[in-house]
């Protein structure tokens, strides 16, 4: 059986990181990097003998994971976001795999489950990403500043079963997250010296709830489909602000 690290990061996860640690407690170690919380969330992780945490400051997502997997003691990592809960029959099946693993690194599809519903669709249906892996050849690309991906230079596979993903805490709070993540985005292209035009900054938002609201199904979600498309298309559109005032202030 291989040892298995848990890796989290987190910032004011308070309402939810309780849930999170519970459903990981089946790994050999679990370390949660904190981003100086201010929620209660450093208060309750220094209260769990069992967990190492530590804080430090927040730059970027992939520059924060990467930082957090360096501390893993164990080659297999089971990196999870703290708005996120392993179930039993998740649990099982990576325990399963730990005994023999066939590949390097495993993708995990995500359940979104928006106020105690889940949705279905919004193009939440086909998200995978991989959470289960050899750290021993698996990094986070360093390139991108948020929705950072593991990169993996060994074997994949596919679990059957899901992790279930708490994604939305209130309209106000996924509208800043999702802003912020436009924000970081437009800094990316910035630093890549990207220069969208006119066109581009005015149909990429449109386009985006299109993809979710329709192309993705989200319609068949009802309100929370529309909500969720709406406020992803403020975040496209928050990109090229950003960008947009980067280049100015650079000027």
């Amino acid at each position: 059986m291989q040892k298995l690290s848990a890796v989290v990061i987190t910032l004011n996860e308070i309402n939810y990181i309780k849930d999170c640690v519970k459903s990981i407690s089946f790994a050999d170690e679990i370390v949660i990097i904190d981003s100086f919380s201010t929620d209660g969330t450093w208060e309750y992780l220094q209260s769990l003998p069992h967990v190492q945490s530590s804080q430090h400051p927040f730059e970027n997502y992939t520059s924060q994971k990467n930082y957090a997997l360096q501390k893993a003691s164990h080659n297999w990592v089971l990196f999870i976001d703290a708005d996120e809960v392993i179930p039993p029959n998740l649990k099982n099946e990576i325990l399963e795999i730990l005994k023999s693993p066939q590949k390097d690194a495993y993708y995990i599809f995500r359940k979104f489950i928006m106020n105690g519903v889940p949705l279905k669709y919004c193009g939440f249906q086909t998200d995978k990403q991989l959470r289960l892996f050899n750290k021993e050849n698996t990094f986070f690309e360093p390139e991108r500043l948020v929705h950072e991906r593991l990169i993996t230079s060994g074997t994949t596979g596919i679990l059957k079963e899901k992790l279930d993903h708490h994604f939305y805490k209130s309209k106000e709070d996924y509208t800043r997250r999702i802003l912020f993540y436009g924000q970081l985005k437009g800094k990316e292209l910035f630093l890549k010296n990207k220069k969208p035009g006119f066109f581009v900054q005015k149909i990429k938002p449109a386009f985006k709830f299109f993809q979710k609201y329709i192309i993705r199904f989200g319609i068949l979600d009802g309100k929370n489909g529309y909500t969720i498309s709406k406020i992803n298309a403020k975040g496209v559109a928050e990109r090229y602000k950003e960008v947009k005032r980067l280049r100015k202030q650079q000027s």
